[in-house]
């Protein structure tokens, strides 16, 4: 049996030594990688062979790659970097990296076209200055074929070891056991189509409720498909951090550890980090030092751990004396299962989209919670520049950079004068939302070419200046060019999917600029494409098609719905038809409050409370502590940490008595379990339509133009998912029982309880 692997995979693993080194770098985006890539291409001879594959074998190793360029002319083989600033620069260990990987496209061209020699050039092309530094360098190719075969055995061993942990997997996952007696109703059903589609390489959006055990009834399938599939790599992706424990506590229900199953739980690197207080690179921090020449031995005490979640990755890393956070970035090259968040895959520099695509890995991608989604990546796909940031960077700029900031604050003055900001005027009193717009000076327009110059300049003078000065940037310059080359960057792909608006904050006289993602279709469908199969599932996933358009997956997605386990007289619900409306909110505090009373009185024990703002949910508060003040309540703050989210959720016990008051869409409307007496019953005072705003009105009109729903794609889906997520806490098992309150008048219209679960009755 042969192993595959990429000649730049190869170089990485072989041939990386010294420090972990990342210190700010004035790095080219990718996109203006591939085009100083094209550049330099355009400018060769006729003849000239672009994107050369090459590929040959060394014992068990068959290696593969892709070479920027040959000129047969010349016998000339090139490898492109592109950079900023001086060449000298570039770090040595990085300019190293490039020579090992010429040298192996060199000796593979030899191989392939039975050369004596090549001529190896490593071109150095500056996307600022359109300047090429070439390095060149003429080699037999019998020292070339000593190089690789030097490279291939320091790897083959790792390659020989990988070989027999697949083959040792692949076999575990066929007789793999689903770890109980018996499905729960519905979790079979879950597992045979995942399976199905696993290996006929589909797309599926699997609606499954809360209760049937979706997270193991997932994974279990999926494993049990890797060998047939077949699957290199599953990546489990979640919203949160508590869907990562629940994949990780399923895996461990599977087998854990004493399955032949590598499996990483990624995290972020604040997360993780232990110096928060030193800079990634050798000089600073103590496990950055050195950090590739003890690399090869954490990594192999990682493979043999085989669980890896944040306390494995931690003690190894400890034993080790590396980064934790940067050995799990390399972990993930070597492991069958990666559970992390939904940007390890998604963003637009990924670490597992870039190795799926750079490996050409088989994978499977499982999206927990995935309603989520759409609005997580809309905010990967959007930028906002704030005026505050502007003003901040102008005091900390260096001389050098006085006259790009200038000039950069003048366009943006010029933009907002031009576009003659008008305050919004409110219109909530035309009864048809719950929450007013917010009062700002606001305005959607074209994309502006002269501010889009104006920061590319900003970025390139500071780009220039970084590469000349031996000074750390100011935190407030460095945020401002990130955020500069980012909204450049998203401007480039601006199109339909997108809108650029200005808002002048309440207190500020400089406007925010943003580049706002609407529709992330446009970014998630090569995502998938790169994936060989793909299942999204969820308890709100309806309609199928509104997430098939927002997410770009298709007419051919499949749907699957999975029905609830649950009978209906386990929830008792009830209409109240009082209006939530923005104009009718303080006519509503008494009946409301009245209501909440009369079940808790009937019904003493642990109550939530959804509203759909932090200002609703304060005059309910404030009204309940007046007129009720008998009954023991506790509300959602508006930032509340990690500590405080957590003294929240512990007043709910068993055999408590009390009442929490949060905001729906909130950390406490999905994603908490308070099973069993912990909650007995919730009320939703609000339909939960998100805020109308000029963005969101500027979304409709995008959605109905390319959908012809644009006001049910904007406003009312959200909404009832919302709803129908924050009622899921109720009822989290087969033995809760429990009461729901649906508190306004529009619950009672036909087109709105035919959109909310069949199960409840209604």
């Amino acid at each position: 049996m042969s192993y595959q692997v990429a000649v730049r995979a190869l170089c990485e693993f072989a041939a990386r030594e010294g420090d972990l080194d990342l210190r700010y770098q004035a790095a080219p985006s990718a996109e203006e990688g591939i085009a100083g890539h094209a550049r330099v291409s355009a400018r060769r001879g006729a003849g000239y062979q672009r994107e050369r594959s090459l590929q040959g074998t060394h014992g068990t190793l068959l290696v593969r790659g892709r070479a920027d360029g040959y000129d047969p002319t010349r016998n000339r083989l090139e490898e492109i970097k592109t950079h900023r600033g001086a060449v000298e620069r570039i770090p040595a260990n990085q300019r190293a990296l490039h020579w090992v990987q010429l040298k192996v496209y060199g000796c593979l061209l030899c191989r392939e076209l039975a050369l004596p020699d090549v001529e190896l050039a490593l071109v150095y092309f500056d996307i600022a200055s359109e300047r090429e530094t070439l390095l060149l360098e003429r080699l037999p190719a019998q020292v070339l074929e000593a190089f690789f075969s030097d490279l291939c055995q320091r790897f083959i061993g790792w390659a020989e070891q990988e070989i027999t942990q697949r083959q040792a997997r692949d076999a575990a996952m066929t007789g793999l056991e689903f770890p109980y007696p018996d499905f729960r109703p519905g979790q079979r059903r879950l597992a045979e189509t995942l399976y199905k589609v696993a290996r006929r390489e589909g797309r599926l959006l699997a609606q499954a409720p809360t209760g049937i055990g979706k997270t193991l009834g997932s994974l279990f399938p999926l494993l049990k498909a890797m060998p047939d599939a077949p699957l290199d790599r599953l990546f489990f992706l979640t919203a949160k951090t508590p869907g990562r424990q629940l994949a990780l506590d399923a895996l461990q229900q599977l087998g854990g550890a004493a399955l032949p199953l590598r499996v990483l739980e990624l995290g972020a690197r604040e997360k993780l980090c232990e110096h928060p207080d030193k800079l990634c690179q050798g000089d600073s921090c103590p496990l950055a030092r050195g950090f590739y020449d003890r690399l090869p031995a954490a990594r192999q005490a990682c493979v043999e751990a085989r669980w890896l979640d944040h306390a494995g990755l931690r003690r190894i890393a400890a034993e080790h004396q590396v980064c934790p956070y940067y050995l799990g970035q390399e972990l993930a090259r070597w492991v069958d299962v990666c559970v992390g968040d939904y940007n390890h895959y998604f963003d637009s520099s990924a670490l597992l989209h870039g190795l799926t695509l750079s490996n050409q890995w088989k994978v499977a991608l499982l999206v927990d919670e995935a309603h989520n989604l759409v609005e997580r990546a809309r905010r990967m796909y959007s930028a906002q520049l704030r005026g505050a940031q502007l003003a901040a960077a102008r005091r900390a700029a260096p001389t050098a950079l006085k006259k790009p900031l200038e000039r950069l604050a003048r366009q943006w003055s010029a933009l907002q004068r031009e576009q003659g900001l008008t305050a919004l005027r409110e219109t909530a009193a035309s009864g048809l939302f719950e929450t007013p717009p917010p009062v700002r000076h606001y305005a959607v327009a074209p994309l502006p070419g002269a501010l889009l110059a104006a920061l590319q300049q900003f970025s390139a003078a500071f780009s220039e200046w970084q590469q000349q000065s031996a000074q750390v940037p100011p935190p407030a310059l460095l945020e401002l060019h990130f955020l500069a080359l980012q909204f450049c960057r998203l401007a480039e792909q601006f199109d339909d999917h997108s809108l650029f608006d200005l808002s002048l904050p309440a207190q500020g006289k400089r406007a925010d600029l943003c580049l706002r993602n609407l529709l992330p279709a446009a970014f998630l469908a090569p995502r998938f494409a790169s994936a060989r199969s793909t299942v999204l599932f969820s308890a709100t996933l309806s309609p199928a098609h509104y997430y098939r358009d927002l997410l770009g997956l298709g007419n051919e997605a499949a749907w699957l719905e999975i029905a609830a386990p649950f009978a209906s007289d386990q929830l008792q619900v009830s209409l109240a038809p009082i209006s939530t409306r923005y104009a009718d909110r303080q006519s509503s505090l008494q009946p409301i409050t009245e209501l909440i009373a009369a079940q808790y009185a009937r019904t003493p024990g642990n109550y939530l409370v959804f509203c759909s703002s932090f200002d609703y949910l304060q005059q309910i508060a404030a009204r309940l502590a007046t007129d009720q003040s008998q009954i023991p309540c506790w509300s959602q703050g508006r930032s509340m940490d990690e500590a405080a989210r957590t003294a929240f959720l512990a007043r709910f016990v068993a055999g408590g008595r009390g009442i929490g008051l949060a905001v729906l869409g909130g950390a406490f409307g999905e994603g908490i379990d308070l099973p069993g007496e912990r909650l007995i019953g919730a009320f939703i005072a609000t339909l939960g339509l998100p805020q109308l705003n000029p963005v969101n009105e500027q979304m409709r009109q995008r959605l109905q133009q390319l959908f012809g729903q644009g006001h049910d794609y904007t406003y009312l889906y959200p909404g009832l998912q919302k709803v129908i997520q924050a009622a899921g806490r109720v009822i989290r098992g087969p033995q809760d029982r429990g009461t729901l309150h649906l508190i306004d008048d529009r619950f009672a219209q036909p087109r709105i309880r035919a959109l909310l679960p069949g199960w409840w009755g209604l």
